[in-house]
């Protein structure tokens, strides 16, 4: 396996794919020196992608030949960006290319039932079209023109597809956050308008104690301070602040010695900031907020200290880091309560889309009923006219004249 300091020489491209789905490194270096000893790896991170499994497998097949593991080692941002890391496929193995081969026929084949799965709900339902450009989102990550062989086009798709997603993943989580939020204020309000005056004023105020309540925790250290990364080393590892050494707590909380701190590890060096402001058991604390503010915490730890934009803090950027004025400040992190997710025009627009929704569901439910009230009108005049139809019948049969009796002579002279 592929070690992480072998990625870390692939820039931001190939870094964005193997740091969300890599397991525990094995250091080619150590392997020389020592013999394999199987390791329990940790559960996988899911990436967040449609397509993760089929990166997944990809990935694991293109480490496992010698010549595009040896070229992945030593690839550099430029060689990435102009492709010229796709056209070692070509120098792949056969094995591992027949086995590409079948990997984009199944991913091929899981997206077009997934296209079906979806037509066929829209066929259940209203009736809608399906959307033409949304469907092709679903294939930009392999060429779908050639559905039978893996070739240099399909990894070139899928390491830009990935890079970009993984790059937009955040930005798409802070847009959710903030939809989220323009709503929850959104429903406190209409719920506020149900209310008579005396209720609507002991609501408002319960909502303010609230406000209050949250806002009123101890300071919280900005992330990557002085101050936050010795609160961790006495709080978490149990150490004395005074002998701190930022070489020792980054190997500390390297928790799977690959030279790096990733994303999630990082994230993990906050949770004693977030306790000073979020609890579960508060009724004044949304989880949801925080999460978002461990995703706010990460990010700016990243901008700092990530020079190089590999999306991984390095032994070297870190101590560089420490050695930087504001790594001393004593400045206190501003949260997210202090801090506007929206503003009131926003929630104005999202008010405004919601009424243009819901005009048009009510425009659509007139027109339904509308459709209904004509096809029952329909049926009745079908019914009204299936019922003549068969009165008709039945008196046509009930006046139609008996036939005449024919008399023979021989039973004329009998009767007389």
């Amino acid at each position: 396996m592929v070690s992480s300091k072998a990625l870390a020489r692939c820039g931001l491209v190939l870094l964005s794919l193997w740091l969300c789905i890599h397991s525990v490194p094995i250091s080619v270096e150590k392997a020389k020196d020592k013999p394999e000893v199987e390791e329990l790896e940790p559960p996988q991170s899911d990436t967040g992608l449609h397509y993760d499994r089929y990166l997944r497998e990809v990935i694991e097949y293109l480490e496992k030949d010698p010549h595009f593991r040896e070229k992945l080692k030593n690839a550099n941002m430029d060689d990435i960006k102009q492709g010229k890391l796709s056209k070692e496929l070509d120098f792949v193995q056969h094995n591992f290319r027949t086995k590409l081969d079948e990997l984009k026929r199944e991913e091929m084949n899981r997206l077009r039932m997934l296209i079906k799965a979806k037509h066929d709900l829209l066929q259940e339902g209203n009736g809608n079209t399906l959307d033409h450009q949304a469907l092709l989102k679903q294939f930009e990550h392999l060429n779908h023109m050639n559905p039978h062989t893996f070739e240099v086009e399909d990894l070139d798709r899928l390491i830009k597809s990935a890079t970009k997603d993984l790059e937009n993943y955040d930005k798409e989580r802070h847009d959710e956050f903030k939809r989220y939020e323009i709503m929850k204020e959104h429903e406190r309000r209409e719920r506020l308008k149900t209310m008579n005056e005396e209720d609507r004023r002991k609501e408002e105020q319960h909502y303010e104690e609230l406000k209050k309540k949250h806002a009123n925790h101890p300071k919280v250290n900005h992330p990557g301070s002085e101050d936050q990364l010795k609160e961790v080393w006495q709080e978490a590892d149990g150490l004395d602040p005074e002998d701190f050494e930022p070489k020792t707590f980054f190997k500390m909380h390297d928790s799977n010695g690959d030279g790096f701190l990733d994303e999630s590890e990082l994230e993990a060096l906050f949770t004693k900031e977030l306790e000073k402001v979020y609890n579960p058991a508060n009724e004044e604390d949304d989880m949801v907020e925080m999460e978002e503010e461990r995703l706010r915490m990460r990010e700016h730890v990243m901008n700092e200290v990530d020079t190089n934009k590999d999306r991984l803090v390095s032994l070297n950027e870190f101590l560089a880091a420490t050695q930087k004025e504001e790594f001393h400040e004593k400045e206190e992190w501003e949260t997210l309560d202090q801090n506007p997710i929206y503003t009131e025009e926003e929630l104005r627009e999202y008010e405004r889309q919601l009424a243009t929704e819901e005009n048009s569901i009510n425009m659509k439910a007139v027109e339904l009923q509308k459709q209904r009230e004509d096809l029952e009108r329909k049926q009745e005049e079908l019914n009204a006219q299936k019922l003549d139809l068969k009165q008709q019948d039945q008196l046509h049969q009930g006046s139609f004249p008996s036939p005449p009796v024919i008399y023979s002579e021989e039973r004329h002279s009998s009767l007389q």
